[in-house]
């Protein structure tokens, strides 16, 4: 990994937990919500609209499909993650997250 993006996520990042099949381990992360391309509410004003249902994570941790994340008690499951590279070094991975849904919800009718 490249040492600047190591240290803007020691010094910027969020404290993360990943578990992978009961694996658990804290790292620095950065999350937020994923912006539409248009960024804007179907048939609404174009204000900058944020879908929740989808979330960003840029780590220096390996984020796999199905991997489990939790960040300001809040839970997520990875649905795509891939390492990204600076010439033929590793720089952070990528990840695409979405709200997990906890064991037993039931949705409402």
């Amino acid at each position: 990994m490249t040492r600047w993006v190591l240290e803007v996520l020691t010094r910027f990042g969020q404290e993360v937990t990943l578990d992978r099949d009961g694996d658990v381990r804290t790292f620095r992360a950065f999350v937020q919500p994923l912006r539409e391309r248009d960024e804007t509410v179907p048939e609404t004003l174009s204000i900058g609209w944020l879908d929740q249902r989808r979330w960003l994570c840029l780590s220096r941790e390996p984020l796999e499909a199905g991997d489990v994340l939790e960040w300001q008690n809040r839970r997520f499951r990875v649905r795509s993650g891939r390492p990204h590279y600076i010439g033929d070094q590793l720089s952070h991975w990528r990840a695409v997250l979405e709200r997990a849904r906890e064991a037993g919800h039931r949705q409402r009718s």
